[in-house]
């Protein structure tokens, strides 16, 4: 029974994955600060229902670089899966230092623990941020990413650099894994899902940025879960194709790789509305706006490397997703 650390194990994949991996059988424990960029009392009804299914818990900040050690030197995970982050792109136009603490001096921590304690595979979340000013469609691993648009993309394209540089002095094995808009139950209250839903239900105004013409690759949080499972049991082995005259940049001749996680099915944002509306019986009220700084225009991810490497690639429609979250919403705010 493999020893699993998943961090960030409070939030809204975290907590998905932890049930998930321990239904599988894994010996699950986990990491989070229960910080309160949203609402803490979500992240502890979270986790309630993790410590009801046995899923030990340690209050830890990431950037605490020796609490972090001993609790490697503790628990001897031999997977561990990187969730935690300060994330959101607009917040980090107002408060840029909080990124640079949580995601690079925390990733840090996470690399120097891995490298000390022989784990055998260490999963972490990039983000499609990191495609930034790309304009050629879908988003392919073996693109550029030197362009990014936010501090939050900097940081995440950082992690991955990191990560190949742990990959090739201590043959640790890294998969980095860019998220594309995951959306679901137990969601974060940030993402548009959770806002739109509540101001509909409210009889509320909702925010459209880029005046209802942003396109996401919607991806249902289920399929993100259902694809790290499937990772836990696959490291990242060296490519023996990879060629330093033309580097691929998402694959190397170290243990390291990187996939999208995506549906490969870009929705327009006016799209995603009409679906809430549709679940929750109101029309929306808009209020139209410009494109926000950081913000990216489109995402859309190719993941045939992904249903190459692990045989799936993400499949739930926008409408059966959106009608799971708002009967989760629903349900839990009664």
């Amino acid at each position: 029974m493999k020893k699993v650390l998943i961090t960030g194990v409070a939030g809204f994949i975290g907590s998905h994955l932890a049930k998930r991996l321990k239904t599988e059988g894994y010996d699950v424990f986990g990491i989070d600060n229960l910080n309160d960029y949203y609402d803490v009392q979500l992240k502890e009804d979270r986790l309630k229902i993790l410590l009801e299914g046995n899923i030990k818990s340690y209050k830890i900040d990431l950037s605490d670089n020796e609490a972090i050690d001993k609790v490697f030197s503790d628990e001897r995970p031999e997977v561990v899966i990187n969730l935690a982050a300060q994330a959101g792109v607009r917040y980090s136009l107002e408060n840029p230092y909080t990124y640079i603490t949580s995601n690079i001096n925390g990733f840090m921590s996470i690399l120097e623990g891995c490298r000390h304690y022989g784990v055998k595979n260490l999963i972490y979340a990039s983000s499609s941020s990191v495609y930034g000013a790309n304009t050629s469609k879908p988003f392919s691993t073996s693109d550029n990413i030197d362009h990014p648009l936010s501090l939050y993309a900097a940081t995440k394209k950082s992690n991955e650099l990191m990560a190949h540089t742990y990959s090739h002095l201590y043959n640790l094995p890294t998969t980095g894994l860019r998220f594309f808009t995951v959306y679901g139950p137990w969601g974060r209250p940030d993402m548009a899902l959770f806002k739109f839903t509540k101001a509909i239900i409210n009889n509320e105004i909702i925010d459209v940025y880029n005046h209802g013409n942003m396109m996401r690759d919607f991806t249902y949080v289920d399929d993100i879960v259902e694809s790290i499972t499937r990772l836990v049991e696959k490291p990242a082995k060296p490519n023996p194709n990879w060629d330093g005259a033309n580097p691929s940049p998402d694959s190397s001749y170290a243990p390291y790789k990187v996939y999208n996680i995506g549906n490969n099915s870009p929705v327009r944002l006016m799209e995603f509305v009409e679906a809430i509306e549709n679940k929750v019986g109101k029309t929306a009220k808009k209020n139209f706006m410009d494109l926000q700084a950081g913000d990216v225009p489109e995402t859309y991810a190719n993941v045939e490397d992904l249903f190459r490497d692990i045989n799936f690639k993400p499949k739930t429609n926008i409408q059966d997703g959106v009608n799971r979250f708002v009967d989760w919403y629903i349900d839990y705010y009664k």
